[in-house]
């Protein structure tokens, strides 16, 4: 019976994982943000583990485009390696602050609120395409953001490049320059959170280190569902997309702050 349960779970994580990807990447959003959700509410993964479970499909999931990029010399940009710098340090202490902080579900369901929420209604706005620029945002600004969104990223569990995309676009900077450099952000971020995960799961109670085989059959699915969204891009309507994803991102975020407060 325990057997069937578990397979049951992997099938489950890799359809969705697969299926938030393929809606997701036309969008430019980390499926990782709406397969939190999923592991909580569907598959019912323990806290704190749901956090590092989320970043292992980052891990699995992230290769595929990082290899397209790397091909085409986009990883070697500066951005790149400040961002990288910002949130390595971030995720370690936002994965700390997740086990020992933020360990309480119904405090974590409103952490997760907090991303949702806004991610939802910057999903929702107008997109313009910002004028790029040669300089954007200054060094120490950069670095700082990064900082702050590593630290967010590991207590949420989307490693920090999903939140810093639209602040950088924002800024001026070619969406050319800030994708590779946010992802290889999200990656690395992502390793170093399983690990730091993995490291406080030996001293820390509870459920803390990554679910494994969950999510590697998560970050499988979305290994495969990125490539079908990048191939299905040009066919699907991405302004409807982001506004489903808005909506459901401000849904989810009002259902989760109601089931914190009550």
């Amino acid at each position: 019976m325990l057997d069937s349960v578990l397979d049951r779970d992997l099938l489950l994580g890799f359809a969705a994982g697969l299926a938030i990807a393929v809606v997701t990447a036309p969008a430019g959003v980390s499926g990782a943000v709406f397969l939190l959700p999923v592991q909580l509410s569907v598959l019912h993964v323990p806290n704190p583990a749901v956090t590092p479970t989320n970043l292992l499909y980052n891990v699995i999931a992230g290769p595929g485009a990082l290899a397209r990029y790397a091909r085409s010399g986009s990883l070697r940009s500066p951005l790149a390696g400040l961002l990288v710098a910002g949130t390595l340090p971030g995720v370690v202490i936002g994965a700390a602050v997740r086990v020992h902080l933020v360990a309480d579900a119904d405090l974590f369901r409103l952490c997760a609120a907090a991303v949702l929420g806004p991610l939802g209604v910057w999903l929702l706005l107008p997109r313009r395409e910002a004028a790029a620029t040669r300089t954007g945002l200054r060094r120490n600004a950069i670095l700082a953001l990064a900082f702050a969104a590593g630290c967010v990223g590991g207590v949420y569990g989307i490693g920090g490049g999903s939140l810093l995309s639209p602040v950088l676009v924002g800024t001026g900077l070619s969406v050319a320059v800030v994708a590779p450099a946010a992802l290889l952000s999200t990656f690395l971020t992502s390793i170093a959170g399983c690990v730091a995960y993995a490291v406080l799961s030996l001293t820390a109670p509870g459920d803390v280190a990554p679910l494994w085989p969950l999510g590697i059959a998560c970050g499988l699915g979305g290994l495969v569902g990125g490539y079908a969204g990048a191939a299905l891009q040009p066919r699907l309507p991405e302004r409807l997309l982001r506004r489903l994803l808005g909506a459901l991102a401000i849904g989810l975020a009002a259902l989760y702050a109601a089931q914190s407060l009550t």
